[in-house]
């Protein structure tokens, strides 16, 4: 409840980006424990709910625990100054509708002026205990960490999606009922999304941020409003059924003004929810930045993510040579070849807590992490249990991650399970250097893999051939992995010039197969 405003308040400083409202936190906190007057406990409740709203984004990508300690400290603190701050709205809205002679207008605001003076007592309290220091140590940490992620980008577009179809999904709702409690909603749904666009979307933002805080404000309006009615009616404020009409019909003439405003901006072929939307990811660019997001999430965790990225391009390779070939199950209504990407990419996530059995826990990392919109639950349990098994023991059906799967996505987890093992194999210490390529053919029955770099006089062949065993069951083939040779060719000789020697000058150069070879 943090509405009206002033009449004429001072513009306040531009600050965009989480480091700036980390800061702002600690600078309003400080003004708030003078008085716990109505600007201060305001704009500290501002920066507070912006700082979550950002780290709720971020933690989404970085799952670092400091963002999750950070928004618990700072939820505190809010909610401690949530019953002042209403208080206090709840004056300013008394004094704007009702005359100053008015009995229940000297009634509410004396009643008021109790309570505020009692939350005032609760309210100091939680400032004095809110520890800055430990802030002070999450304003330096968790701003670093959040460079990591470019202002603008792919991801924090799709998260912009993400909170434009909650708060669009709250939206229709709330015009299906026009319930308060489901408004109130809207209004943290809209908040959040424009948090988003204000903070991360440098382009989006200077054309969308009126109208964004225009529909927040309208929205606060009305549950300020519904508020006020609620609390007058509890006290029971009003002298006489005409006194109690009167005001009821003010509290509704200002909130119908709001809700017919917000109506004609939001509503119909040319609202501004479409407006937004068109702006921002569609059709396959969500599922490209969703996949992008899982990366990055990947990245934050993993200990050695370039190894994952060489073992994501292997195992596509393979997959897609396994597909020209015909081999392999056919699931149309899965993207398997992104599955499989997904799951190799977030294979090690795990060892960010361990490295024996890691394994099972990058399963469960990821099997916690809600499905990124343009991802189905089914897709991201599918990619999770492919992680699980990119090594370790054989999938059997006791296995949990297998007893939740049904009959043909067990077959595809199970092929592409074998897939990332045989990757995962190939990029392992102690081949004689790292595969970066590979050529997929049937020959005599069998499958022949070449890739570079393989030499079977290496402890690294032996772990290989131990890899290959789970793809050659499923496929019900035996699988020949050698080494791809490089061939080499003649290059032109240079343009002769009356300097040059008589003869032509050969060079060598490398030459990469091309038939059957997969970049």
């Amino acid at each position: 409840m943090d509405s009206p405003a002033p009449e004429n308040p001072p513009p306040p400083p531009r600050t965009v980006g989480f480091a700036p409202w980390m800061e702002r936190v600690l600078e309003e906190c400080r003004r708030a424990s003078q008085d716990l007057a109505p600007d201060p406990v305001h704009d500290l409740r501002v920066a507070l709910r912006r700082c979550r709203s950002m780290a709720d984004g971020l933690m989404a990508m970085d799952p670092d625990p400091a963002w999750k300690a950070m928004k618990k400290a700072g939820k505190r603190l809010f909610s401690s100054l949530g019953e002042l701050r209403d208080v206090q709205v709840m004056t300013d809205w008394v004094q704007k509708l009702g005359p100053a002679e008015d009995p229940e207008t000297v009634a509410l605001l004396s009643l008021l002026a109790s309570r505020e003076q009692e939350q005032k007592v609760r309210a100091a309290a939680a400032v004095d205990g809110f520890d800055t220091h430990q802030w002070r140590g999450w304003t330096r940490e968790l701003p670093r960490r959040a460079t990591r992620i470019k202002l603008g980008s792919v991801v924090f577009q799709h998260l912009a999606l993400e909170r434009w179809t909650e708060a669009y999904a709250l939206h229709r709702k709330a015009w299906r009922n026009r319930s308060p409690v489901v408004l109130h909603q809207l209004r943290i749904g809209l908040k959040r999304f424009r948090y988003i666009v204000e903070n991360f979307l440098p382009e989006q933002h200077p054309a969308w941020s009126s109208d964004l805080k225009e529909m927040q404000d309208l929205l606060g309006d009305i549950h300020d409003l519904d508020v006020l009615w609620a609390t007058a009616i509890e006290v029971n404020a009003f002298a006489n059924e005409e006194s109690r009409q009167r005001w009821h019909d003010m509290v509704r003439e200002a909130r119908e003004k709001r809700l017919a405003r917000y109506r004609e901006r939001m509503a119909g072929p040319g609202s501004l929810w479409r407006m937004w939307r068109a702006s921002l990811p569609k059709g396959e660019q969500v599922q490209m930045a969703a996949a992008a997001r899982l990366e990055l999430w990947a990245s934050f965790l993993d200990p050695d993510f370039a190894h994952s990225e060489r073992v994501a391009g292997l195992a596509t390779q393979l997959f897609d040579g396994l597909s020209k070939l015909g081999l392999g199950p056919s699931c149309p209504e899965r993207d398997l070849r992104s599955i499989l990407r997904a799951a190799a990419l977030s294979q090690d996530v795990g060892r960010s807590r361990h490295d024996k059995g890691h394994h099972k826990s990058s399963y469960r990392l990821i099997r916690r992490l809600p499905p990124p919109l343009g991802w189905s639950p089914g897709d991201f349990q599918l990619a999770a249990t492919v992680a699980r098994f990119h090594r370790g023991a054989l999938p059997q059906p006791r296995h949990k991650a297998i007893r939740g799967l049904g009959s043909e996505d067990k077959r595809v987890a199970l092929y592409l399970a074998g897939i990332l093992r045989l990757a995962d194999a190939l990029d392992r210490p102690r081949m004689t250097t790292s595969a970066q390529r590979l050529h997929v053919e049937k020959k005599k029955g069998a499958l022949l893999v070449a890739a570079t770099g393989y030499s079977p006089w290496t402890p690294a062949a032996e772990n290989i051939a131990a890899a290959r065993y789970l793809l050659e069951v499923v496929l019900r083939k035996p699988i020949l992995i050698k080494s791809l040779k490089r061939a080499v060719r003649k290059k032109p000789a240079p343009p002769a010039t009356p300097a040059a020697p008589t003869g032509q000058q050969l060079e060598t150069a490398e030459v990469l197969p091309t038939s059957g070879t997969l970049d």
